[in-house]
């Protein structure tokens, strides 16, 4: 029977630059938090002049239509904004630590929800930093891109971005034919190969080595929880990973024996567990869902953000993860199936055995913030606009587009207390 109210997953940012008549007095106020972290005085008026730059309406924001609409044809403005975008000496880290206590503030909870995903930028040309033919998710094939890791935070009481990772690929970090690449670049010599799934594990662990952050559940897509140690990593924070995995991800309905082999006599005495043989072999979860009867799946009305109302059926059952081909730790797999296409969406999950099923479903709801976040930072915030080609100009443009939405959903938060400009 289909709940009377849908299931909340968060408010939808509706707040645009164009709907602010104040924007340059609320901007400056927001402006003022960050401030006093850079060093230099020009540093400041640049960071808050981009900050505002982004805001604007603009076919493209790149540095020089950015300035030129601020400040006219002033060729020595444009070479100042981009000599603090892709060279200045100040620390984004610094600033998005602070970002992070202003999201504390205004959107923590105790059931907040850490959201992993990533996001592709296409890039002309071979010396942007990390650019390569790759699978770009933005246009839906392979191309020239660069790939972004990021890490989000949504809550009852809004959504935005915490934090940002360039993916590197293995050769430009291993290569000798790259070596002058990297320098051009300005790819710190401490930096080595990392997959996507742990730069994602770094960003978490800095968000919840910071303390006095209120999160409950980390949210992430099959390209994140095909990693399975990153799953074990967040659950042994404490937290409550929600992973949608791929259809072919095998689970045991009951733990299966295991012992270590009797020794042969030759070699090595066998100390790893194995699988007893004739033990029931792990099930996809596909395999799952088939055999879920008519009458054990629910339908649940939820809230998707700009997607609207959606009546899904929903199916949950508790299984037996698999590590390396044993058994590891007892979790839920959520089935949903879309009830206008049919299409089945699976997932992870290590919440307790007593959670509410309205909870495991609202999290099947969860991946549309971040989404929305690259959608209105690309759209209205310039974010995949930049042409900057250095490591540090990547990082210092997006931590500046990750604060600028934040200005936004902040606005919009505060103004539902008392009524808009």
């Amino acid at each position: 029977m289909i709940t009377i109210e849908p299931i909340d997953t968060a408010p939808m940012l509706d707040l645009t630059p164009q709907e602010v008549d104040t924007l340059l007095d609320e901007l400056r106020a927001y402006h003022a938090i960050y401030s006093p972290l850079f060093q230099r005085r020009e540093q400041r008026e640049c960071s808050e002049k981009y900050l505002q730059g982004l805001l604007l309406e603009l076919p493209r924001k790149s540095v020089e239509p950015m300035v030129w609409t601020l400040d006219g044809a002033d060729q020595n403005a444009v070479r100042a904004m981009q000599q603090f975008l892709s060279a200045g000496a100040w620390d984004d880290e610094v600033l998005l630590r602070r970002h992070w206590q202003e999201v504390e503030q205004d959107l923590g909870d105790a059931d907040g929800v850490l959201l992993l995903d990533g996001s592709d930028f296409p890039k002309q040309g071979a010396k942007s930093v990390g650019v390569k033919r790759q699978y770009c998710g933005e246009l839906g094939k392979r191309a020239h891109c660069q790939a972004g890791v990021f890490l989000g935070y949504a809550s009852q009481r809004g959504y935005t971005l915490l934090d940002r990772r360039l993916y590197v690929p293995q050769e430009w970090l291993e290569d000798e034919a790259y070596a002058e690449r990297r320098a051009a670049c300005g790819i710190p010599s401490e930096v080595v190969f990392t997959t996507k799934p742990m730069l994602g594990w770094a960003m978490i662990q800095a968000v919840h080595q910071a303390g006095s952050w209120r999160c409950r559940w980390v949210a992430c897509d099959e390209a994140f929880s095909r990693d399975t140690t990153l799953l074990d990593q967040i659950a042994g924070l404490g937290l409550w990973y929600y992973a949608e995995v791929p259809h072919d991800t095998r689970v045991w309905l009951e733990r299966p024996v295991t012992a270590i082999p009797p020794w042969s006599g030759r070699g090595r005495k066998p100390t790893r567990a194995q699988v007893v043989a004739g033990t029931v072999e792990p099930s996809p979860v596909t395999a799952l869902a088939a055999a879920v009867p008519a009458n054990a799946w629910s339908q649940q009305l939820i809230k998707e953000g700009s997607k609207g109302p959606m009546v899904a059926l929903f199916a949950t059952l508790r299984v037996i993860g698999v590590r390396e081909g044993l058994p590891g730790p007892e979790v839920w797999v959520i089935l949903r199936r879309n009830m206008d296409t049919g299409e089945l969406k699976t997932y992870l999950s290590n919440a307790p055995p007593d959670i509410p099923q309205t909870t495991l479903v609202r999290l099947s709801g969860m991946r549309w913030p971040i989404e929305t976040c690259f959608e209105d930072g690309k759209q209205s915030l310039g974010m995949g606009d930049y042409a900057v080609r250095s490591w540090r100009g990547w990082h210092h443009h997006m931590t500046l587009c990750i604060l600028d939405h934040f200005f936004l959903v902040r606005l919009q938060c505060r103004w539902k207390k008392k009524p808009r400009a």
